[in-house]
């Protein structure tokens, strides 16, 4: 899909434009040919990086990377020969940006501007219960480090605790799921008063309760330590999920800003995350969260039981990231900042 974007792109660009977004080598070239200033958006690290952390974890746990992913040979060469001949790339947080450095790019070719939020979207709704309720979203993969939240929350077991699963599954994390003895259904969670239109603000959740498509009847979702996989949820609905949250976790090992961050945040949620996700852009380590190093389980578990410990501290961390989010983080501030980037680039020009 990528390809055939890039080259009908290239087809319908026209000469005149001061700066052109690049989406592959042949809106490059014609961009180039054109004189326009070339920029790559690059949402994740440096793509030898990419490929050097991606190879040790799937080494790690003996899986088999195909040969469409990310590591192919051809995918490398083409960014790599992107990341050469664009005038600069501009990527979405710290992270990402290190990445490029410790790969020789130059400074003054990367534009950093982190991604932002819709609060219109996102927004924090009353909790029903008080289960400490531990949330992660996003596609289950080795790369989105979900592996190691399944063995820190399992080990911890705390009484009166959940972890909500939000996403696909990959193939890769259905021997983990075994593992921990989750049961996959095909499930809809249902309302608490489908009749009242207050009730469904809710996010037609009902604590720990699932509705059968094949039954009429409720089935205890909680097994082993309390693991709970929703499977995927539509963009929209997710801030009824988040907000009946206690903490937020992104451990993944390698992404270069995972907006789920800034969407939990704007639910009221304090967001614990690795080095590797681009928070620490976003979130104040201690304020609005906590940032940990990749692949620790140790200091995962330590920061669930500081939460799960200091229910109040844990609450009020979430509204420093509600806060947070709000000033600085929205989709407007990232509009607003990225074009003063290019301003700033076209003034060098004149």
């Amino acid at each position: 899909i990528h390809k055939t974007f890039d080259k009908i792109a290239s087809l319908y660009l026209k000469e005149g434009a001061d700066i052109v977004i690049v989406s592959g080598l042949d809106t490059l070239e014609k961009a180039k040919k054109f004189g326009a200033i070339t920029i790559a958006e690059r949402g994740s690290s440096h793509i030898l990086y990419q490929n050097k952390i991606l190879q040790e974890e799937y080494e790690k746990y003996g899986v088999k990377i195909e040969p469409f992913m990310l590591t192919h040979s051809k995918v490398i060469e083409n960014d790599l020969r992107g990341y050469e001949e664009v005038d600069y790339i501009s990527v979405p947080s710290s992270f990402v940006k290190r990445t490029f450095l410790e790969y020789g790019v130059p400074e003054n070719k990367i534009i950093q501007v982190p991604y932002g939020v819709d609060l219109s979207q996102f927004r924090q709704i009353p909790k029903n219960d008080n289960v400490f309720r531990v949330v992660f979203a996003g596609g289950m993969s080795l790369r989105k480090g979900v592996h190691y939240l399944l063995q820190a929350f399992s080990e911890l077991n705390l009484p009166n605790s959940e972890l909500m699963l939000i996403g696909s599954l990959n193939d890769e994390i259905k021997p983990f799921f075994k593992k921990y003895k989750i049961i996959m259904r095909n499930t809809q969670i249902v309302g608490l008063n489908a009749n009242n239109a207050n009730m469904r603000e809710y996010s037609e959740y009902k604590v720990g309760k699932f509705h059968s498509p094949n039954s009429h009847k409720f089935v205890d979702s909680h097994y082993a330590f309390g693991i709970n996989y929703i499977g995927h949820i539509p963009q929209k609905e997710l801030y009824k999920y988040y907000s009946q949250g206690s903490v937020f976790v992104m451990p993944s090992i390698e992404e270069g800003l995972a907006m789920v961050q800034p969407q939990a945040m704007a639910c009221g949620l304090p967001v614990i995350c690795t080095t590797n996700t681009g928070g620490e852009d976003i979130i104040r380590n201690g304020k609005d969260g906590f940032i940990i190093p990749i692949r620790d389980i140790e200091a995962l578990k330590e920061k669930l039981v500081y939460l799960y410990e200091n229910p109040e501290i844990c609450r009020q961390m979430g509204q420093s990231a509600k806060e947070r989010v709000k000033s600085g983080f929205t989709w407007d501030d990232y509009g607003e900042k990225i074009v003063n980037e290019y301003e700033k680039i076209l003034q060098k020009r004149i």
